[in-house]
């Protein structure tokens, strides 16, 4: 399966947390950094390899001098591939939602 890039790439670095279910089905986390971000992928450097097709859930906390109140970006994706260029994975994101991040007590 060939995923053409159909918008165009935001050279971002964020603190990133992935999640995904192993073959076993044990929950897995990993941190990292974005690299980029586009409408429908972002490439992260991370410290694990999750096989291609995987569905993960990615969070990005966005910055506030951007969003003007704390934001989090929360997407479903599937991991395309590893990359050499960046050490880490690239994901196409199937659906995403903005949640507010809220202040503890």
């Amino acid at each position: 399966m060939q995923y053409l890039r159909t918008g165009s790439r935001i050279p971002i670095e964020l603190p990133v947390v992935i999640r995904w279910t192993d073959a076993d089905g044990k929950a897995k986390q990993a941190q990292g950094k974005t690299a980029s971000i586009s409408s429908n992928g972002v490439l992260m450097s991370v410290p694990v390899k999750v096989a291609p097709g995987t569905p993960i859930t990615i969070a990005v906390n966005l910055p506030v001098e951007f969003t003007r109140s704390p934001v989090q970006l929360v997407c479903q994706a599937r991991v395309l591939r590893h990359t050499a260029r960046v050490p880490g994975m690239r994901a196409v994101i199937d659906s995403y939602e903005l949640r507010p991040i809220r202040k503890r007590s």
